[in-house]
């Protein structure tokens, strides 16, 4: 799910709920907001698929945050997520030493994805694939 398709969502519910809750909107104009919402991001989700550049410029990729134990602070920066965020992150990936971290990444939904294990297995080429490295 996009940032955008997260964002439709809510619009969904908030009309429903005034819909529902509100005597002042009547069914015909809760009915016409959600057909434009979801007519808007049935177009939006369209130019997604069919278009390169609106794709690049309208969605995010994936950025890695931390690779083979070390955090990148530039990554961390652009992203703006504070380095409590990614320990609190790495915790609930119940991450005992830095070492044992193959990647974090945060994901165009927001989340991050802790990659972890111990041993000397390494983390698979697919796995990094649409992740920008920038720093």
């Amino acid at each position: 799910m996009s940032s955008f398709d997260f964002a439709s969502t809510i619009a969904v519910g908030s009309v429903l709920a005034s819909v529902v809750l509100s005597t002042d909107h009547s069914l015909f104009k809760g009915a016409v907001a959600l057909a434009g919402i979801i007519g808007f991001q049935s177009i939006f989700s369209l130019l997604v698929r069919k278009s390169n550049m609106f794709k690049r410029m309208a969605t995010n990729n994936p950025l890695l945050l931390m690779q083979n134990g070390e955090i990148l602070y530039a990554n961390l920066k652009s992203a703006n997520v504070g380095e409590g965020d990614l320990i609190a992150k790495l915790r609930e990936a119940n991450v005992l030493d830095y070492s044992e971290v193959k990647a974090v990444i945060l994901e165009s939904t927001g989340d991050m994805s802790v990659l972890h294990g111990d041993g000397e297995k390494s983390l698979h080429p697919d796995l990094l694939m649409g992740v920008r490295k920038e720093g």
